[in-house]
């Protein structure tokens, strides 16, 4: 009996030092396992200015929107039908959207026919018509989105956001955060021709 309880004596020993043993590498296997997924990601080439949007390739989700300078006017999408439209999300106190607002107007000016729709979100009625007095108005519509809604249809992750519609009402690309002049040249203007 006392051999016995030797044996069992020394069988938990040697159990706690396998044990023991054991959780010293989990750490070790942990990092490993998170460093493959790192390098699967990195190995990937995504790029964070540019995530997944459901809607590319998309019918343009159902608008009504009212006006920021006259609440009668309503704008549908029926009143888009077969127009090339570059729909820009903003907000008077995004900062990067008043750094991107002067590129609007090169657009507009290399792209006359193309619709501007700007989407006011979330911002205070006064502030956003001051900015769009003070800064000037490159949009051919601003339509409001106090409550965030129309911008959930588009699934907008941040300010500010654009979205170009061809002239069939199909979402064929999306940019998340402010344009600069190499994304117009490399990726908006190839769209717009």
């Amino acid at each position: 009996m006392v051999r016995r309880y030797i044996n069992d004596i020394f069988w938990i020993i040697r159990y706690e030092e396998e044990v023991n043993k054991i959780f010293l590498f989990l750490p070790i296997f942990f990092i490993i396992i998170i460093s493959i997924f790192l390098f699967i990601f990195l190995l990937q080439n995504k790029d964070p200015s540019k995530p997944p949007s459901a809607l590319l390739n998309e019918n343009l989700p159902e608008l009504r929107l009212i006006s920021l300078k006259d609440e009668k006017e309503i704008l549908y999408n029926k009143d888009l039908e077969g127009k090339k439209i570059l729909i820009n999300f903003f907000a008077s106190w995004c900062a990067p959207c008043i750094i991107e607002h002067p590129l609007l107007f090169q657009i507009k000016k290399n792209y006359p026919d193309l619709y501007l729709l700007g989407i006011n979100h979330k911002d205070k009625m006064e502030d956003a018509i001051k900015y769009i007095d003070q800064d000037g108005n490159p949009y051919d519509y601003i339509g409001i989105d106090n409550d965030g809604l129309v911008a959930l249809d588009f699934g907008v992750f941040g300010l500010p956001e654009t979205f170009i519609i061809n002239s069939k009402g199909k979402i064929i690309y999306k940019y998340l955060g402010p344009m600069t002049n190499e994304i117009i040249k490399n990726e908006i203007y190839p769209l717009l021709k």
